[in-house]
């Protein structure tokens, strides 16, 4: 180990707070004191420490439980210290078998690189651009070589590499696993001793990749990283953790009146779990607000605050601002003044059709549902009739709070 680290260095106030903000909604920091050591020593000899995030481009699209790791970063950040956003070109070659019960296909060059410019471009949305250190792990591991590669395995044992649950459980179910699967925690790992990482961070997912760079690091005589790791981020029905497949999430691309919307939706416990894990507001601030719900503030008043800065950061104020004039006037019953248009031909039409047509129901039964449960206006007035039917003419049809359509029925 590095002779740097046995120096111990004094632990002020600020090395105290600095700690406050690496623990914040994190699931394990490994090891916390030697973390708070080189947190001292950076304060001392004003050197920043460097912080690695990996990601793997492996999709187009992230929502924003894949910032939680990133707000993190950014926080850490903040604090004065060089963060690096890796992108794991070479890695997602193998396909990472993290939580996998299958071989992974890896993705083409191509894919790769388009992921990749799409991955940072909204990155930049959490990360100060400006003081983000990106590399590319093809810069180092290209030029390993077929005898780099084996000097590297060397380093870590068959017996160690199966304690990894997912392969153990492959490998107890008779499903294979193939050898180059092995190679990805490696080459993650080595990531770290080519950028002699200080703190890598991930999700609770990673943690096996993590320690493997902490591995590494100490068989290349190098001062061993922390760990930080990061909590998966329920989704909008508090249940379940946020994810497209289940329909619970917040694309950081949605549009303001979407996003303010849901943001709108989720519970008043789960709003102080996204409170710690997405805003940038102060653990202070933080509790000063539930002083304040406390003593008689309307809890939404406080969610429409994370709405706001939310929606603020992914597209801006002015976008926030009118995202939440949407909100309060589609709350009212009002109706808002861009929605969009549809032609539809066939009058006189019922109105169970009609919603049908228009997209507003997926089929004339869900219709006659949304119809007896009061969700059905047309042009502003509930609608209790399931045999109405519409003449010619031009109607704004609402379902809900939030689905409007202008129609144009001939």
């Amino acid at each position: 180990m590095n002779q740097e680290v046995k120096v111990k260095y004094p632990v002020t106030d600020r090395v105290l707070e600095a700690m406050q903000v690496s623990l914040r909604g994190c699931e394990e920091l490994i090891p916390q004191d030697e973390w708070q050591q080189k947190l001292a020593r950076s304060e001392a000899t004003g050197v920043p420490l460097r912080i690695k995030l990996g990601l793997d481009p492996t999709a187009p699209d992230i929502h924003i439980g894949h910032t939680v790791v990133l707000n993190k970063m950014r926080q850490l950040q903040d604090l004065g210290h060089q963060v690096i956003f890796l992108i794991g070109d070479f890695t997602s070659l193998i396909g990472d078998p993290s939580g996998r019960n299958s071989t992974r296909p890896p993705l083409t060059p191509e894919q790769i690189k388009a992921n990749a410019e799409t991955y940072y471009r909204q990155a930049s949305l959490v990360l100060d651009p400006e003081r983000t250190e990106i590399r590319y792990n093809s810069e180092w591991s290209l030029p390993l070589g077929a005898m780099g590669m084996i000097q590297l395995a060397a380093q870590y044992t068959v017996a160690r590499m199966m304690e990894r649950k997912d392969f153990h459980q492959r490998y107890t179910a008779g499903t294979p696993i193939s050898v180059h699967e092995f190679l990805y925690p490696l080459m993650q790992g080595y990531d770290s001793v080519a950028l002699k990482s200080d703190l890598e961070l991930g999700g609770t997912d990673q943690k096996f990749n993590l320690l493997m760079g902490r591995h590494l690091q100490i068989e290349y005589g190098q001062e061993p990283q922390c760990i930080l790791t990061m909590p998966l981020l329920e989704g909008l029905d508090g249940v379940d953790k946020m994810s497209k497949s289940k329909n619970n999430y917040i694309g950081i691309t949605e549009d303001p009146n979407t996003m303010f919307a849901k943001v709108l939706s989720i519970s008043d416990e789960l709003m102080w779990r996204w409170y710690t894990l997405l805003s940038f507001k102060s653990l202070a601030d933080i509790e000063g607000l539930k002083r304040d719900i406390d003593q008689g503030r309307n809890p939404k008043e406080v969610k429409v605050l994370l709405a706001r800065e939310i929606t603020t950061r992914f597209h801006d104020a002015a976008a926030a601002a009118a995202a939440e004039q949407d909100f309060e006037l589609r709350s009212r019953g009002g109706i808002p003044d861009d929605i969009p248009q549809q032609q539809v031909s066939g009058a006189p039409m019922g109105i169970g059709a009609l919603l049908k047509s228009t997209g507003l129901a997926p089929s004339g039964s869900e219709a006659n549902r949304l119809i007896d449960g009061g969700g059905v206006r047309v042009d502003g007035h509930v609608i209790s009739d399931k045999a109405l039917k519409l003449q010619a003419g031009e109607y704004v049809l609402q379902v809900g709070k939030r689905k409007f359509v202008r129609v144009a029925l001939s």
